[in-house]
């Protein structure tokens, strides 16, 4: 799993400057019972924390003994998990599905170039151990879904969440208020980041700060719109930080809290999020992804019958160069991702372009017009938009650039 999306915070769910217009904070108890003894080997070990008067050893006998799952073993997941285990949390469990790709590298510290097409999740395990051997690593190799999420979580004192897309967010949250557990959430887009700690049972859940996600096709994925690696140990540090909190009771955790830091600036800023008046009862799992949406609804209507495969647009385009066919085959992906890989003979047209109108003064409906993006989820919108436009003929790739550098050109770097 990948570490993604934020929403515009201005945008959505209750939220005030830290400015006065706050709640009272919140103090809690500790979440842990503290484990029976340290080891000698364990004092060594966390010396630093034990001379920390706050945390001592009482503190750190609390870490021992905590349960605490991750989710995704990604941009977030990685720091998280290596700080984590460097705190000495004595039970670690990683949720995670997806294999060590070369691009998870730049920001996906737990991992390395030897660990490429490994799992994330043995990945994940081999370099905890390496960090610190006196931790327990539970792997749930899967995908979360809705038949295992409450079984998963019942395990555990803490979720931290460092998923990537929004219905994997909301089925974390509906878990965890189900469960009334505890969860840390983080997340990252470009150079900004959002943490905030969810406890129904205390204060605020995910769903006052967000109650619906954004339209399918608004925000940007990471891996559509990228991330600044670094900025995945900020925000995923403040996540270990108030894991920490909650599991010693110590400090003011960031529940009813909204931390938000944008890295070009340098600043932070801390919001107070309240319940929604209007919020309505968690009482059973739902369906996420139609929840969601991958698409809009316009989009798919466009995309069905009018989807083609990579290796018919391959013999498309050789019919174009033998001259025994015409066409306009239009990227709408961004320049910066034109700059990375190419189907040839691609014009660049962005998918801002035709949410505007400004695409059209460059298209002819005596032309047929072929789109594709890096998946085709962008490339399903633009379809939309010409297709109501006139072009009728109009069609997408599916499964775009990246279904063509892997089954046509796969001499072409991905990302």
């Amino acid at each position: 799993m990948e570490s993604g999306e934020l929403f515009p915070v201005k945008a959505h769910g209750p939220l005030a400057q830290s400015d006065g217009l706050e709640e009272s904070n919140v103090s809690l108890p500790p979440l842990v019972e503290p484990a029976a003894e340290l080891t000698t080997d364990e004092v060594r070990r966390y010396s630093r924390h034990l001379i920390i008067p706050d945390v001592g050893m009482t503190g750190q006998k609390r870490l021992k003994n905590a349960r605490v799952l991750v989710v995704g073993a990604g941009g977030l997941g990685s720091p998280a998990l290596l700080y984590l285990a460097a705190a000495g949390v004595g039970t670690l469990g990683i949720v995670e599905f997806d294999e060590v790709d070369e691009s998870n590298l730049q920001r996906q510290i737990i991992h390395g170039q030897s660990d490429i097409g490994k799992s994330k999740a043995v990945s994940a395990l081999e370099s905890i151990t390496e960090t610190n051997p006196y931790v327990h690593v539970v792997l749930h190799d899967t995908r979360l879904d809705n038949d295992n999420v409450l079984d998963i979580f019942a395990g555990y004192d803490l979720i931290v969440d460092g998923t990537d897309n929004f219905a994997t967010r909301y089925l974390v949250n509906d878990a965890a208020v189900l469960l009334n557990k505890p969860y840390v959430w983080g997340s990252i887009f470009r150079f900004d980041g959002q943490v905030s700690v969810f406890w129904a049972e205390h204060g605020p859940q995910y769903r006052d700060l967000y109650p619906e996600p954004p339209p399918p096709g608004m925000v940007p994925s990471c891996a559509e719109g990228g991330v600044l690696g670094v900025l995945c140990a900020s925000i995923g540090s403040i996540m270990v930080n108030e894991a920490i909190k909650l599991i010693t009771g110590i400090g003011e955790p960031l529940v009813g809290k909204l931390m938000v830091f944008d890295a070009l600036e340098m600043e932070y800023t801390k919001l107070t999020v309240n319940r929604d008046p209007n919020g309505q009862p968690i009482t059973g799992l739902i369906d996420y992804e139609a929840f969601c949406g991958a698409i809009s609804d316009e989009a798919a209507d466009a995309a069905a019958g009018s989807t083609i495969s990579v290796v018919q647009l391959e013999h498309m385009l050789k019919e174009r160069a033998e001259g025994t066919r015409d066409f306009t085959l239009v990227d709408v992906r961004e320049p910066n991702e034109y700059e990375i890989n190419q189907i040839p003979g691609a014009v660049l047209i962005p998918k801002g372009e035709f949410l505007n109108g400004n695409a059209f003064d460059r298209l002819s409906q005596d032309t047929p017009v072929v789109l594709h993006c890096k998946s085709g989820a962008r490339s399903a919108e633009a379809l939309a938009v010409l297709k109501g436009a006139g072009f009728a003929d109009a069609v997408h790739v599916g499964g775009g650039i990246v279904a063509w550098v892997n089954q046509i050109d796969p001499s072409q770097p991905s990302y």
